[in-house]
C-alpha cells in the first residue's frame, strides 16, 4: 500500500501493459489494447444530423448501429482526406454503467506494444485552462513519444449516446 503522500508513483505503476497505437498526421497515439474490439476498413459513414462536428454519423456493423467520431476534429487537428490507410477502431467503452461500442476514425494503424511503466510519464501539465486528463501518459520510445489515450475521458458523454439504444 501507499501512503497518501506519494499517491504520484502508484499512478505511474499502473500504466504499462499492452497498447493499440494508431497515428494522426505525424504523431502516434496509443489505447489500451483492451478497449479495442477491432479494426475495420473505412466504410459508408450514414451522417447524422444536428450531431457535433467530429461526429462523422453512424455505421451498420454486423446489424449493429455503431457512432463513428472523427478524431482529428475532437482533438482540433487539421482535417485530412480519407485514404487507404484510414480506417475505424472499434472501441469498447463505458458509459453510464453500459458497455456500448464506438468507432474513431485514424489515419493509419500502427502496432501493439507492450510499454513498461519506467517508459511511461504521467501527462505534463500546461498549466491554465488547458484539459489534459484525457492523455493517461506519454511513453518515451527510442528517440520519439508516443501519446497514451485515456479514451473514454477523450469521449464526452454526447459522444457515448449518439446512435446508442436508449439515448
Amino acid at each position: 500500500m501507499s501512503e497518501v503522500g506519494n499517491s504520484a508513483p502508484v499512478a505511474a505503476r499502473t500504466l504499462g501493459g499492452k497498447y493499440f497505437t494508431f497515428k494522426l498526421g505525424n504523431e502516434e497515439y496509443g489505447v489500451e489494447i483492451l478497449k479495442v474490439r477491432e479494426i475495420i476498413g473505412l466504410m459508408s459513414v450514414t451522417e447524422v444530423p444536428k450531431t457535433p462536428e467530429h461526429v462523422r454519423g453512424v455505421i451498420n456493423l454486423r446489424g449493429k448501429i455503431i457512432p463513428v467520431l472523427d478524431i482529428r476534429i475532437k482533438f482540433g487537428l487539421s482535417t485530412a482526406a480519407d485514404t487507404d490507410e484510414t480506417c475505424i477502431i472499434v472501441i469498447d467503452a463505458e458509459h453510464q454503467g453500459n458497455l456500448i461500442q464506438i468507432g474513431t476514425i485514424v489515419d493509419s494503424v500502427c502496432e501493439v506494444l507492450d510499454i513498461a511503466e519506467d517508459d511511461i510519464e504521467l501527462a505534463p501539465s500546461f498549466g491554465g485552462s488547458l484539459e489534459c486528463r484525457f492523455i493517461r501518459g506519454i511513453a518515451k520510445m527510442d528517440d520519439t513519444v508516443k501519446i497514451l489515450l485515456e479514451i473514454e475521458d477523450v469521449l464526452t458523454s454526447e459522444d457515448l449516446g449518439v446512435g446508442q439504444d436508449g439515448s
